[in-house]
Formats: structure tokens, C-alpha cells, sequence
């Protein structure tokens, strides 16, 4: 098995979890808006109910208004000035279901139609079948062993539209009744979905909250293992497909089980038989869903993990496109690029073949099966049982409601594909929110007065692999503290220890006597600064990056802070000043100018405890002499601890500790070390250029 294959085994082990708990936590996240949903379920009742009662309609407009002329008519009394009594031949026809109960009735006919005429008989038919047209103009009707023939007259369309007109209020009644029911139908589904869709950014935004809120939770060393460009996938493509789910997949699972619930319904109403010969739908379809989500899980979780990985190879190229571009190394990103491009292409087409097989297909056989068994049953049974003919009118609303009986089911297989990958996005989501994190506390602490003591501190990136073993030193109030030492030696690492990016595996880091870790992060740092090598930018203003929007430092303070670090004299070459625009990462401004804007910030915010991380090595020399000199002023009071590669900016400091492999070799002041001769003399020997460097092993 490849390397990468091993990567994207653990990713997806990673990921997997239970897809009923996962459930149950997208459930637990709508019920913060249960009145909105509950609403839209509503809504979508209403919409379903008036859809669905067009093919009843239909059916009444038909077997009432248009084929009951075919019903027993009977002569009615010549005073009946009734809109539902019909003139001919001298008498006048009344339809037996319009006589009130106990009126008289006197001798029956029938109107029959045959081809596309209509036919009067004088008399009752005793049985109906096969119509045709005698010879002699009489009408012939067959049924199976049964023969009649009746004397019958065609009607004129004049004659033919008076027995018609009765029921042309009625019929016109119904058509604006149909109507109605689908303007009330359309305002409710638009009703429905507005609000599902409300609802649904509502449930989105708090869950995206959470996602931030959590990553702000999460311990520097989480950050260490996981790329950024994955973190941002779950943020942004994970949640906007969580937020598909609600809106789609829902919204059809919801409206489909409610629509097939509501035509399972009209069916047995119409027909009992009938709707007996469609239950087998249902199994089928739930045999479907749980088969379709085995198998298309596991080319989700694929698919969902490759997007993740290209969002990091893309945010890794843009982050570092001067380096790649300056080791020409475009072919290389574009290989590890292609190379899970084409992992995300074939578990792609995996899916594709998997939709094809179970998708409009499968449903198109279903339907075919379910037609088949009704022209059985009509062809067969019907016709061998008289009493299982059923009117037009059913036959039609049947059939309707048996093509409306697809809809849904299409609709809920073609959202089963978003519903497995939005169950995939969540449990990547969840994840990251099980992830075990600090909550950010808004507590305050009075000012400390910066003692620092690390007492045994050894410390671990990895299990067993310690790079710091043993630190032990004091820091008092006001004093300033230097880390040198070779790459790797532990410098950095002890400051992210006593800024708490990290705890340390044994012993203890006190500040005024108090162990860091009973205090809360946030509260911590409120009393320290970090100048960081490599500073970072935000997009706004220079000022905006100084006080970082914090409305406790006044537009004051942060002149006065650029100034202290030696940027007025920058500052005021700039159109705008502090309010000079200031782009991502702040690209647009020299090494030398961010970092000023950096070291401002931190005195910005008069940190009792002030850490500076190799903070000068990218300013030059002139640019270091004015920090070195506001350096001297601000410092007055704080703490400060400082890594450098340039061991004549740490020549005044009160303590200076030489590190090597994770240990305190040397520490003492600057003459104190230079007396010994030890490994910092060699230092300041080799920088001066009066030593050769040796290569430690």
C-alpha cells in the first residue's frame, strides 16, 4: 500500500463515526429552531393536502359532470322547472342523482355514447359492455355471453348539449375550485421553502460559530498535525454542504413522505384493490436508501478528504509561491497536486456509476412494474369480475396519482447522494468539535508583576522525543532575559511555554508564584506581548493592526506606540498614516515595516511580560538602533524575554542563557559568559568573524 494510500485510510478512520449519533446531533442543532421547521412542516402539509386533492377534483369533474350523463335518467313531472330537468321529444329527463329524496319518478331512458356520438334509449339497459351500431340504427351491446340490442336515436348537438348544460355551473365550479388549490398549493410550497431555507442559514450559522468558536478552543498543538487548508474544508465546504442537507435533502425527504403518505391515502379511498397492488413500493424503496448508503459512504468520505487535501495543497502553493517559484519547484506542487486530483476524479466516477445503476433507472422499472400490475389487474381481473370495474373517473385519478407517486421517489433518490455526503461533511465537522479544547474565558486579572520561574521544566512535541529536559532558571520583575543557542537548542520552545501554546510534560512555570496552568489562557496573556520573526498582518489599517480593534487602546495610544518603536518618521511618508490600508499578510510593506507595526502592538497593549522571538533578524540595522533605543524605554518595569541571533543586541541583558540540545549550559551576563570562554564566547567570536564555526554532531 502506497504512502498516500496510508493517509487516506487514516484520514477516512479519522472521520468515521456513527451515522445515527450523527444524525441525532444534526437533529439536535434544527431543534434550536423547531418553531420555524415546525412551520415549514406545516406549510408543507397544506401544500401537499391542496396539491393532492387535484386528481379528486378531476375525478368528480369527471364521473359527475362529464361521464354521468351516462347515468339512468328518469321522465320527471312537466312543473319541474328544476335547472336539472331536460326537455325531449315532448317530456322532460331528469338524472337519477339529481331527484331529492322521495320525488316521483317516471319512465327510465339512458344517453349512451358511441365513437363520438351520443345515442338516446327510450328504455332501462339492463347491463353494459361492448357498444356498437346495428344496420338498422339500433344499439348493440355485448358482455361476455350477454347480447342486447335497444332501439336508440342520435342526438343532435343541439339535443346532446341540452343534457350537458345542467352541469356546466357545476363543472365550471370545480375548475376554479382546481385552480384555487394550486395558487394555495404554490403559496404554501413557497412558503414552506422560505422558511425551511431561513431556518436552514440560521442552523448554519450558529454550527460555523461553533466550528470557529472551537478552532479559537483548540491547543496550538492540534494545529501542528492537521493543515490549514483542511481546517478551512470543514469551516466552508462542510457546512455549506450540512446547509444543502437541510435545505434539499430534508426539504425532499419531508415533502416526498408526506406526498407518498398523502397519495397512499387517496389511493385507498379511491380503491382499495388498487392501492393494495402498490404497497410493494415501499419496501423496495427503503431496501434502496440503506443499500445506496453502504456503498456510497465510503466514496463520500474519499471525496470529502481528497477536497480537503487539495484545499491544503492550494493554501500550502499560495502561502509559499515565492519560495516554489525561487526553487522552481511549479512541476512538483503540480504532480502532488494531479496526483490527488486524480484520486478525487476516480472516487468520483466510482459515485457516478453507483448514482447510474440506482438512480432515474431503477425508478423507471419500479414504475413500469407498478403500470404492469394495473393493467393485470384491469385486464385480467376486471374483466373476469364485474364488480371490480371501477368509473373513468377513478381509473383517471388512479393513474394520476400513481405517476405523482414517482415524483418524490425520484426526488428522494436523487438528494440520497447529497445526503451521504452531507453526513460525511458532518461527522468530518463533529470531529474537529469532539476535539478536546479550552474555553476562551472572558475573565480578568489584575496586572502581574512579571516574577517568572520555570522549576524542571522538560517538555515534548512528540512522545519521548523531548527538546527540553531540566530548565530551571528565575526571572525577576523588570529583568531581561536572553535564550541563545543553536537551531533546534529549545530557545522558542520555552517561550511557548510561558505563553502557554504549550504545557509542559514535567515540572512547573510560575508567574508571581502561580502555576500558568490554574490560570486560563486568555486571562494569562491579557499581561503579555509576543513579537513574533515572521509577524503577521491583518487586512484593514495599520492602526487596525496595532490595536486589533481592541476598544480598550485609543487611537492615542497607538501613535504613541508606533512612535515609541521608532515608525514616525516611516509613518509620516505615508498618505494616510496609521490609516494607510494594509492587504493580507501585509504584503505590500517591507520586512523592516511589519516588523515595526509588530513590536508596536505588543507595547500597544503594555504587556507586564514582553517575548521577543528573534523579533530584530529581519530589520536592519538602522531600523534595529531605533528599536533598540525604544527598547530601553519601553522595557522599563516589564519582564522581557529575548531570542537572538545577534548577540550584541542582548549585550545589556541581566540574564543570558546559553542552550544546547534542550539543556541550560551557560548562563550568567554578557561579561560574566565572556569570562568563561565557554560556548557563548565562541558565539560572539564566530559573529565577529574572529572564529571559525565548528559543526556540532
Amino acid at each position: 500500500m502506497s504512502q498516500e494510500q496510508e493517509h487516506y485510510d487514516l484520514d477516512i478512520d479519522k472521520t468515521a463515526a456513527n451515522p445515527l449519533r450523527t444524525l441525532r446531533r444534526l437533529v439536535g442543532y434544527a431543534l434550536h429552531f423547531k418553531t420555524q421547521l415546525l412551520l415549514a412542516l406545516l406549510m408543507l402539509t397544506v401544500a401537499v393536502g391542496t396539491e393532492l386533492a387535484g386528481p379528486l377534483v378531476a375525478k368528480r369533474l369527471i364521473d359527475v359532470h362529464i361521464t354521468g350523463i351516462e347515468k339512468p335518467w328518469y321522465v320527471t313531472a312537466q312543473s319541474d322547472s328544476s335547472r336539472f330537468a331536460v326537455p325531449l321529444d315532448g317530456a322532460l329527463y331528469k338524472r337519477t342523482d339529481r331527484f331529492a329524496e322521495g320525488e316521483a319518478r317516471g319512465a327510465e331512458a339512458r344517453v349512451l355514447q358511441v365513437g363520438r356520438s351520443y345515442y338516446f334509449i327510450g328504455e332501462p339497459v339492463l347491463f353494459d359492455g361492448q357498444r356498437s351500431l346495428t344496420a338498422e340504427g339500433g344499439l348493440f351491446i355485448k358482455r361476455g355471453s350477454q347480447e342486447k340490442t335497444y332501439a336508440a336515436r342520435e342526438l343532435t348537438a343541439s339535443e346532446m348539449y341540452s343534457f350537458f348544460r345542467p352541469e356546466l355551473g357545476g363543472l365550471i365550479w370545480l375548475c376554479w375550485a382546481y385552480f384555487g388549490l394550486l395558487v394555495v398549493s404554490a403559496a404554501f410550497s413557497y412558503g414552506q421553502r422560505f422558511v425551511l431555507q431561513a431556518a436552514s442559514n440560521r442552523i448554519i450559522r450558529n454550527m460555523r460559530s461553533d466550528v470557529f468558536g472551537q478552532m479559537n478552543r483548540l491547543p496550538i498543538r492540534y494545529f501542528d498535525n492537521l493543515p490549514a487548508g483542511k481546517v478551512v474544508s470543514r469551516i466552508t465546504n462542510d457546512t455549506e454542504t450540512i446547509r444543502e442537507l437541510y435545505v434539499n435533502v430534508l426539504a425532499n425527504f419531508f415533502t416526498g413522505t408526506i406526498y407518498m403518505a398523502g397519495i397512499f391515502v387517496a389511493l385507498f379511498l379511491l380503491d382499495a384493490r388498487l392501492a393494495a397492488i402498490c404497497l410493494f413500493i415501499i419496501p423496495v424503496l427503503v431496501a434502496w436508501v440503506y443499500i445506496y448508503g453502504r456503498k456510497a459512504k465510503r466514496y463520500n468520505r474519499a471525496i470529502r478528504s481528497a477536497v480537503g487535501e487539495i484545499n491544503g495543497v492550494i493554501n500550502e502553493s499560495i502561502q509559499g509561491m515565492p519560495v516554489v517559484q525561487a526553487f522552481r519547484g511549479e512541476r512538483r506542487m503540480e504532480a502532488e497536486f494531479e496526483l490527488i486530483n486524480t484520486r478525487l476524479f476516480a472516487f468520483r466516477n466510482k459515485l457516478l456509476s453507483l448514482n447510474s445503476w440506482t438512480g432515474y433507472n431503477l425508478v423507471g422499472v419500479i414504475r413500469n412494474i407498478a403500470l404492469v400490475a394495473l393493467i393485470w389487474y384491469f385486464g385480467g381481473e376486471a374483466v373476469a369480475s364485474p364488480e371490480a370495474v371501477v368509473t373513468l373517473g377513478v381509473l383517471y385519478a388512479f393513474v394520476d396519482y400513481l405517476n405523482r407517486l414517482f415524483n418524490p421517489i425520484v426526488n428522494i433518490v436523487n438528494q440520497l447522494p447529497n445526503l451521504e455526503t452531507a453526513l460525511v461533511s458532518a461527522e468530518r465537522v463533529f470531529v474537529l468539535l469532539d476535539e478536546e479544547g479550552e474555553d476562551v474565558s472572558d475573565r480578568s486579572m489584575l496586572r502581574f508583576a512579571g516574577n517568572v520561574k520555570f522549576d524542571d521544566v522538560a517538555f515534548a512535541y512528540k512522545d519521548d522525543e523531548y527538546v527540553l529536559k531540566g530548565i530551571s532558571f528565575e526571572a525577576s520583575q523588570g529583568q531581561t532575559v536572553a535564550l541563545v543557542g543553536h537551531t533546534g537548542s529549545g530557545k522558542s520552545s520555552i517561550l511557548n511555554l510561558l505563553f502557554r501554546f504549550y504545557d509542559p510534560n514535567s515540572g512547573s512555570i510560575t508567574i508571581d508564584g502561580t502555576d500558568t496552568r490554574q490560570l486560563p489562557r486568555q486571562t494569562m496573556r491579557e499581561h503579555m506581548g509576543i513579537v513574533l520573526q515572521d509577524p503577521f498582518l491583518f487586512t484593514g489599517t495599520i492602526a487596525s493592526n496595532v490595536s486589533l480593534d481592541d476598544p480598550g487602546i485609543s487611537r492615542q495610544q497607538v501613535e504613541q506606540a508606533l512612535v515609541d518603536v521608532g515608525a514616525g518618521r516611516w509613518l509620516a511618508q505615508l498618505p494616510k498614516g496609521v490609516d494607510e490600508p494594509v492587504i493580507e499578510k501585509g504584503s505590500t510593506l517591507s520586512a523592516g515595516q511589519r516588523q515595526l507595526i509588530s513590536f508596536a502592538r505588543a507595547l500597544a497593549f503594555d504587556p507586564a511580560i514582553l517575548i521577543l522571538d528573534e523579533a530584530t533578524s529581519n530589520i536592519d540595522t538602522e531600523t534595529e538602533a531605533l528599536i533598540q533605543n525604544a527598547l530601553e524605554v519601553v522595557k522599563q518595569g516589564r519582564t522581557t524575554f529575548i531570542i537572538a541571533h545577534r548577540l550584541s543586541t542582548i549585550k545589556n541583558a541581566d540574564l543570558i542563557l546559553v542552550l544546547d540540545r534542550g539543556e541550560i549550559v551557560e548562563r550568567g551576563s554578557h561579561d560574566e559568559l565572556m569570562r568563561i570562554q565557554g560556548k557563548y564566547y565562541q558565539m560572539v567570536q564566530i559573529q565577529q568573524g574572529e572564529l571559525a564555526p565548528t559543526v556540532t554532531r
